[in-house]
């Protein structure tokens, strides 16, 4: 795989195991910052306010630079380590896993536990689409309309997603572009008069 390619998944799926009673309801979702990851997190505490633990781990970069787990009150490294184990496994990167548990009154043991966590969030990724991305910059670009033609020819050649724009007076587009392409782009765009780049 080139280096700035990573596997992913789609959208959000979802999960499920059942032992003694208890179960291990498991979210896998597409993320890109730790905000994100913040913001999920209060939502499914909210959601799933009466389930005994939210436990969850995460990857993020092409290279999984930044990683965490948590066990939310399980024995240490029973639920937060064998869910980022699966992530890891499975090749994954800019992923969430969250397994929410509703305690059935039997307790698991340690190897239970980690077996439950596991497998938990195994089947999130199972019923998940996974998807292959590149590491893209996002970026905006502004210009006069009298240029506008020279700007258009540049992306046209280079294709870059256009993620949003605005044509009056004064141009602007936000674009997103494979990170290796980047500097290449931003030299043709800063080569057209008036254009400026942001980001």
């Amino acid at each position: 795989m080139d280096g700035d390619k990573y596997r992913t998944v789609e959208r959000v799926a979802e999960g499920l195991y059942k032992e003694k009673g208890s179960r291990f309801i498991s979210f896998v979702y597409p993320v890109r910052t730790e905000d994100e990851v913040k913001s999920i997190l209060g939502e499914i505490k909210t959601r799933y306010y009466d389930a005994r633990h939210h436990c969850y781990a995460y990857c993020l970069g092409v290279g999984r630079e930044v990683f965490r787990s948590n066990d939310d009150g399980e024995p240490s490294s029973t639920a937060g380590k064998p869910i980022l184990g699966q992530i890891v496994s499975h090749d994954l990167s800019n992923v969430l896993i969250v397994v929410v548990r509703y305690f059935g009154g039997i307790k698991l043991g340690v190897s239970g536990l980690i077996q439950a966590y596991r497998e938990a969030a195994a089947d999130a990724i199972r019923n998940a689409a996974i998807v292959e991305k590149t590491e893209d910059v996002v970026f905006t670009v502004r210009f006069s309309y009298m240029v506008m033609n020279d700007v258009m020819k540049v992306l046209k050649e280079m294709e870059p997603e256009v993620v949003s724009r605005s044509f009056e007076l004064e141009c602007e587009m936000t674009l997103s572009i494979r990170k290796r392409d980047y500097e290449t782009l931003v030299e043709r765009l800063r080569k057209i008069e008036s254009a400026q780049v942001e980001g």
